[in-house]
């Protein structure tokens, strides 16, 4: 390994360290090795060995750090080309995942339509086939058929597969309602109080729901008898921890209001879901929820996830960088109305059809055809907010369109502290990108694009917009270890060169 390579590798280590919240002597434990030893490896001054670097890998669930194995896929891609054709979105991942927890809730067989085939779907099955729950695919390979177990083997569960999700924290809402006391593994490794976990706590409260941390586990307590008065007030408006309360409130019997709750997309797919096995909720789609619990659930229901928005806004973003005329079919407009508004302000042009309704009954469809357009920066700075705001997932594609629009776009990714950092990376493909704090980048267009060679970011959305960067790229451009864009997207590369992108998968020998 040369020293470039160690450095390149000690700088991905870190990053995605913190991703996880963790401190270098957090890592050092996880990995049985020092501080002063990890500070060294981030510092690039550590010769590394492979099995190193594997247990590095594993122990921060990052793949791309997976070096020296024939089985991690990179991307050729043969970049100036432009697209053509239709692609039609497929189902939100968001939700998947949502309905997958929420599937423990009824004794009856529930069957999902069109999920997504990702990772993070695969490995909530591992932990709810290790509990018992039997999920079969039906032989298209398309839907899902899930039917618990009488009683959940939860001594059981897949220790493994339930570290390496980040969702298995959604596992506590439906598992509250039948046993007074169980275990759940840390949640990719969140300490217990930190942004992502202690939301979570303070709702299921309310529930009579008590949670210890010890150093691997959480221990949750329940005392069915004991539930708080008035409305459970979420602390923060975050997907998840919506989620959470929903799936706490669904089997209790009367009425639960939750306040300051996400009308997300993926939050009104379990809301629909719920209701089609009986349990009302009213204000779906409003920061005030009422959830009248059902006691016992026991239906045979089917049921499918609308379409995923963030997909839609890929494609859009792929339109706009190719400079190409294409058609997305099936886009759920509620959820970019607000993108498609500043991409008009900024020149963009499109057509779109009358709306029509998602096989769930319930979201709303459009679809979309693009026009080659000359883009100007905004006048104002694009951020994220809550729905309705510009989807936090989306925000990351207004880089690489700022790139291919005329003067400079400031743009405040508030929410994450290091994923504007990644968004640097557009600098290799040509892209004028200039840092200014951990949230603030300033991107200055237009872009003379030129391939280049780089390793996958380990952050799911700037990971993809490097990629369509390196389609807007003359010449040819290689993207290292993709493991994170399969995470969350389902056949990306394929669907991309349907559309007529020139992408090849290729392995190291």
């Amino acid at each position: 390994m040369t020293t470039i390579d160690a450095a390149r590798i000690g700088t991905l280590i870190r990053d995605a360290r913190k991703l996880h919240g963790w401190t270098q002597a957090h890592l050092a434990d996880k990995i049985g090795t020092s501080q002063s030893a990890v500070n060294r490896i981030e510092k690039g001054g550590q010769n590394l060995s492979l099995d190193t670097v594997r247990r590095i890998s594993e122990a921060l669930d990052a793949e791309l750090l997976t070096l020296g194995r024939n089985d991690v896929m990179h991307l050729r891609v043969h970049g100036g080309r432009e697209l053509s054709g239709a692609v039609d979105i497929r189902s939100s991942k968001n939700a998947a995942v949502a309905l997958l927890c929420a599937s423990l809730l009824n004794r009856g067989r529930t069957t999902l339509r069109g999920v997504a085939r990702i990772a993070e779907v695969d490995r909530i099955l591992e932990v709810l086939r290790s509990i018992g729950v039997s999920a079969e695919w039906t032989d298209d390979g398309r839907d899902l058929v899930l039917q618990p177990p009488v009683t959940l083997a939860l001594d059981e569960m897949d220790q493994e597969a339930a570290r390496r999700t980040r969702s298995i924290l959604m596992l506590l809402g439906p598992l509250v309602h039948d046993r007074p006391a169980f275990q759940l593994p840390y949640a990719g490794g969140c300490d217990l109080g930190t942004r992502t976990v202690e939301p979570h706590m303070l709702a299921l409260r309310h529930f009579g729901v008590e949670v210890r941390a010890t150093e691997e586990k959480y221990h949750v307590e329940v005392d069915h008898e004991r539930r708080a008065d008035g409305a459970i007030v979420l602390v923060e408006r975050g997907d998840t921890v919506t989620e959470n309360a929903i799936l706490a409130a669904a089997r209790h019997d009367g009425a639960t209001t939750i306040r300051n709750a996400s009308p997300n997309y993926m939050v009104q797919d379990l809301c629909f879901f719920l209701e089609d096995l009986g349990v009302k909720i009213d204000g779906i789609g409003t920061t005030t929820l009422v959830v009248h619990g059902v006691p016992v659930i026991d239906t045979d229901i089917e049921y499918a996830p609308s379409e995923d928005p963030v997909e839609a806004m890929t494609f859009l973003a792929a339109a706009v960088v190719t400079r190409s005329s294409i058609t997305i079919r099936r886009v759920p407009i509620e959820f970019v109305e607000i993108e498609l508004a500043i991409l008009r302000t900024m020149g963009f042009r499109y057509d779109m059809t009358e709306e029509y309704m998602s096989t769930n009954g319930r979201t709303r469809l459009v679809d979309l055809t693009t026009h080659v357009s000359e883009l100007k920066a905004p006048i104002d700075k694009i951020h994220a907010m809550p729905f309705p705001g510009v989807n936090i997932d989306n925000l990351p594609f207004f880089a690489v369109i700022a790139a291919s629009a005329e003067g400079g776009t400031l743009i405040h990714d508030w929410t994450y502290d290091n994923r504007a950092i990644y968004l640097t990376e557009l600098t290799n493909l040509g892209a004028n990108v200039r840092l200014l704090d951990p949230h603030r980048v300033l991107v200055e267009g237009p872009t003379r694009w030129r391939g280049a060679e780089l390793m996958c970011p380990p952050a799911l959305r700037p990971a993809v917009v490097v990629l369509l960067g390196m389609l807007a790229a003359q010449g040819t451009s290689v993207l290292r270890n993709v493991y994170m864009i399969r995470r969350g997207y389902e056949d990306l590369a394929d669907r991309l060169t349907a559309l007529g992108a020139q992408i090849t998968v290729f392995r190291d020998a």
